[in-house]
């Protein structure tokens, strides 16, 4: 059964920090690219970043560049987003997600607030 349980979300304040995790289970996670999307309440769910099957290539939205950095333990098989300098506009659900496999976790809230 397919797993991608993340964790690590809650309330920061702007200019904090949060490191999200996504624990995979039941697929060949060392093969795949995983990506990081988020939903903003009343907007469409948008890409945050990927990571190759290595880690070795990734790449970020315009708006996190910078902030966020993805990274991945293919041992643990976990990924992680390491968000630093968080804003207020980063309030959203965070998934984590195989794109290619249609697998999508159930979703971590971050809000920033002050």
């Amino acid at each position: 059964q397919v797993q991608l349980v993340e964790s690590g979300g809650g309330l920061v304040q702007p200019g904090g920090s949060l490191r999200l995790s996504c624990a995979a289970s039941g697929f060949s996670f060392s093969i795949y690219i995983m990506s990081w999307y988020r939903q903003a309440p009343g907007k469409e769910r948008e890409f945050v970043a990927d990571i190759s099957s290595g880690g070795g290539s990734k790449n970020y939205a315009d708006s996190v560049k910078g902030r966020f950095t993805i990274s991945r333990d293919n041992a643990k098989k976990t990924m992680y987003l390491q968000m630093n300098n968080l804003k207020p506009e980063d309030t959203a659900v965070y998934y984590c997600s195989v794109q290619s496999l249609a697998y999508w976790g159930q979703g971590t809230q971050v809000t920033v607030s002050s």
